[in-house]
C-alpha cells in the first residue's frame, strides 16, 4: 500500500533546500512504511505494535509539515505530506474496523 513511496533511492539524493530535505524526511517515512507487513499480524500485540508504528509516522510528517507552517511550502511537500497522512489513515481504518486478531 505504501509502496509507492519507497521507488527512490534515498541516499542517492542530496537536499539542497530545506524543503528538499523535507522531501527526503517524507520519502523515509514511506520507505519504513513501505515495509510493514500488514498480513503478519496475528495477535493484540501485534495490532498494538503496528498502530502504534502508524501513529508515529504521522506524528512524525506533522512535525515536518510544521516546519513549514510559516514558510510558503512547496505543492510536491504539501501533496507528499497528505497523501501518506490519508494512507496511514486508511490502514489504520482497515486494521481497527476489519481486522480481527487472536488473542
Amino acid at each position: 500500500m505504501f509502496s509507492a513511496f519507497s521507488s527512490i533511492d534515498h541516499h542517492a539524493i542530496r537536499a539542497r533546500t530545506p524543503g528538499e530535505a523535507a522531501i527526503k524526511r517524507l520519502d523515509g517515512i514511506g520507505h519504513v512504511l513501505s515495509n510493514l507487513d500488514l498480513v503478519s499480524i496475528r495477535t493484540q500485540d501485534d495490532l498494538t505494535r503496528m498502530l502504534l508504528t502508524l501513529d508515529t509516522a504521522d506524528k512524525c510528517i506533522r512535525v515536518i509539515r510544521a516546519e513549514f507552517r510559516t514558510q510558503v511550502a512547496n505543492d510536491r511537500l504539501a501533496r507528499k505530506s497528505e497523501d501518506l497522512m490519508a494512507l496511514i489513515e486508511h490502514v489504520r481504518d482497515e486494521l481497527t474496523g476489519c481486522c480481527t486478531v487472536k488473542s
